[in-house]
């Protein structure tokens, strides 16, 4: 699944092609996980006035709102400039504008474009509404994690899911952050100290902005808006790597299974 790294670089290579765009018209494909909660003529005429970014959701601002775009299990955006070419097989959604196409492809349809309408007081989208903090935010720190955590009896890798508790950290970065923190992934989240929330704190903004600029990770099907792929999977330290010995310490490292999720981690790097 995308996560906040692939969002991020969707963002910043779309935000200039983006800005100042005026839609012209819409095509919709086989049906997305949601529907768009609008007429697709009703957003025709409107001009695109920033790329912005939520967690693990794109938001294109329209005049008088905003399109949410979500890149579920298998999404990727791409910008085709130009006019129109036949859709792919997976591309269930493009929003034309003067210069070109913004498509989604999106093989398994778990992802979502929703249009909310809102104006300056408007409350936030449901799905944008209980998101936790931005981890790369200047305002994120040990002191605002550690609110986060105090008192889960959970593991804490798996509350480092819960975009309640931070927005947009998905399994690749949750399991290199907590190796560089050195953390055992089965410690409760409510039992890391104030020291290592500091840790975790810096891994998680050292891990995520590291993968932004390596361009995401591409494990299947996520690729950049020109088509590229991201490199940041080449430069994991345990994640993918069961088995194989620990960068740090030469120890294999393990693989466990977390609310459903694969977990990797050093047992010697990684203390309880």
């Amino acid at each position: 699944m995308p996560e906040l790294p692939e969002v991020e670089v969707t963002r910043l290579g779309l935000r200039d092609v983006l800005r100042g765009q005026r839609i012209v018209g819409l095509r919709q494909g086989k049906p997305l996980r949601w529907p768009l909660g609008c007429a697709p003529e009703d957003l025709v005429g409107l001009r695109i006035g920033d790329v912005a970014r939520r967690g693990k959701y794109l938001l294109l601002r329209l005049e008088r709102g905003e399109l949410i775009v979500h890149l579920g299990m298998s999404g990727s955006l791409r910008w085709v400039a130009g006019e129109p070419i036949p859709p792919g097989a997976h591309e269930h959604f493009a929003l034309r504008t003067e210069d070109g196409e913004l498509r989604l492809r999106d093989p398994r349809r778990f992802g979502a474009v929703l249009w909310h309408r809102c104006e300056a007081d408007t409350p936030p989208h449901p799905l944008l509404a209980h998101l936790g903090p931005e981890p790369l935010d200047v305002g994120f720190d040990a002191a605002s994690l550690q609110r986060a955590l105090h008192g889960r009896r959970a593991a804490v890798k798996p509350l480092l899911l819960d975009q309640r508790v931070v927005a947009g950290v998905g399994n690749i970065y949750a399991c290199e952050a907590l190796y560089r923190a050195g953390i055992d992934p089965r410690r409760p989240g409510g039992e890391v100290s104030a020291a290592r929330c500091a840790r975790l704190a810096a891994t998680l903004r050292e891990t995520l902005a590291e993968a932004v600029a390596a361009g995401g990770s591409t494990l299947r099907d996520f690729a950049h808006a020109d088509g590229t792929h991201g490199c940041f999977q080449h430069a994991t330290r345990v994640y993918g790597r069961a088995g194989l010995p620990c960068p740090g310490c030469g120890a294999a490292v393990q693989q466990i299974t977390q609310a459903q999720r694969s977990t990797y981690f050093c047992p010697r790097c990684q203390r309880r």
